[in-house]
C-alpha cells in the first residue's frame, strides 16, 4: 500500500462530496505494501481507507470489492466497500478506478503467539466457509499461469542454482495442479495474501483482515498455506515454529474439517505458497515501479522458505 498517486485535500474533497460521509478531517498517505495507493481518509462521520488503483483495471474491482461486501454481510470483520449517493462503490480519481472502505480498528501484531495464529486459523476457516456462496469468478491472478509468464523474465537476475530452484518448483507445481486430486479440491474466493500486516488486532482479539486485493478463486488449502507460511515461522530461518503451525491448524479444521485430499496435499501447497511470494517478490525487486513510499520486500526470505518446504516434503 505505498502512494503512487499523490492527492491533495482540494481533491480529494471534491471526490468526498459524492458520498454522504460528512467532510474530511485527516488525510494521511499508508506507507506500507506495494501494489496500490492508499489513504487514511477521516471524516466527521467516520474513519476509512481510500485505495486508488495502480494495476487493477475497473472492470476487475466488482470482483473484490463484492466479496469484500459479502462477506461483512455474513459477519466476518472486513473492510465494507462505501457507497456514494447513486449506490456506486467503485469510483474514479485522478483518472484511476479508486474505492472507499470502512477502516478497522486495532493493529497488526507482527510477532504472533499461537493464541493470535489461532485466531487466524479460526477466522479463515469462517471466510471459506461465507465465501463459498459468493458468486463472483476471478481467477488467482499471481497463480501458476502468472507465475510461468514472469519467471522468465526474472530468470537473467539469478544465480545458476536459484534458477534451477525456481524452475524445477514451477515444473513440480505445474504437475501438481494438473492431478485429479488437485481439481477435486475446495475452492471458492479466498484472500490469498494473509501474511501478519493484513490481520488487525484490538488488544488481543482479532479485530479485522483487510487488503483482499490479491484475492481469486483459488483452493482453500493454498489459502490456508499462504497463512501458515507467514503466521508459523521463525522469520530468521523460515522453518516452522511447532506451537503456533499446531495452533493455527487446529484452529482451522476445529471451524472447517480439513479433507483427507487437503491434507495430503499440503505440503505441496505450502511449495506452492513459497514460490507464489518469492517470484512476486523477485519481481518487485528486480524489476521496480516508481512509488514516493515504497520498501521492496526481502526475496531473500521466501526463497529460505521454499528451500524448508521441499526439504521437510
Amino acid at each position: 500500500m505505498a502512494v503512487f498517486t499523490p492527492l491533495d485535500a482540494v481533491e480529494v474533497d471534491t471526490w468526498l462530496a459524492r458520498f454522504d460521509l460528512g467532510t474530511r478531517t485527516e488525510l494521511q498517505g499508508i506507507a506500507s505494501g506495494i501494489e496500490n495507493t492508499n489513504y487514511f481518509l477521516s471524516t466527521t462521520q467516520g474513519r476509512f481507507v481510500l485505495t486508488v488503483f495502480e494495476r487493477l483495471q475497473a472492470p476487475q474491482l466488482p470482483f473484490y470489492l463484492g466479496l469484500m461486501h459479502h462477506l461483512a454481510a455474513r459477519g466476518i470483520p472486513v473492510p465494507d466497500p462505501m457507497p456514494d449517493r447513486a449506490g456506486l462503490t467503485l469510483h474514479t480519481l485522478k483518472g484511476k478506478p479508486a474505492a472507499l472502505v470502512t477502516r478497522l480498528k486495532g493493529s497488526s501484531q507482527l510477532q504472533p503467539s499461537p493464541q493470535h495464529c489461532a485466531q487466524v486459523g479460526h477466522w479463515l476457516a469462517r471466510m471459506h466457509l461465507a465465501a463459498n456462496d459468493y458468486t463472483g469468478t476471478q481467477p488467482n491472478l499471481r497463480g501458476l499461469d502468472w507465475q510461468a509468464h514472469t519467471i522468465p523474465a526474472i530468470l537473467p537476475y539469478l544465480t545458476a542454482e536459484q534458477h534451477a530452484l525456481i524452475t524445477t518448483e514451477l515444473a513440480h507445481q505445474t504437475r501438481i495442479a494438473a492431478s485429479p486430486g488437485y481439481a477435486a479440491l475446495p475452492r471458492s474466493a479466498v484472500h490469498a495474501d494473509l501474511f501478519r500486516d493484513n490481520v488487525l488486532f484490538d488488544g488481543d482479539v482479532l479485530s479485522g483482515v483487510f487488503d483482499f486485493y490479491f484475492a481469486g478463486v483459488d483452493t482453500w488449502v493454498f489459502d490456508l498455506a499462504v497463512a501458515l507460511n507467514d503466521w508459523c515461522i521463525h522469520l530468521e530461518t523460515g522453518m516452522f515454529d511447532p506451537a503456533r503451525h499446531d495452533a493455527l491448524l487446529r484452529a482451522y479444521d476445529a471451524e472447517r474439517a480439513l479433507q483427507a485430499q487437503e491434507r495430503a496435499l499440503l505440503p505441496d501447497a505450502l511449495r506452492a505458497a513459497a514460490l507464489r511470494f518469492w517470484t512476486s517478490r523477485l519481481a518487485d525487486f528486480h524489476l521496480p515501479r516508481d512509488a514516493h513510499l515504497l520498501t521492496p520486500h526481502d526475496p531473500a526470505h521466501f526463497e529460505r522458505v521454499l528451500r524448508q518446504r521441499i526439504a521437510a516434503h
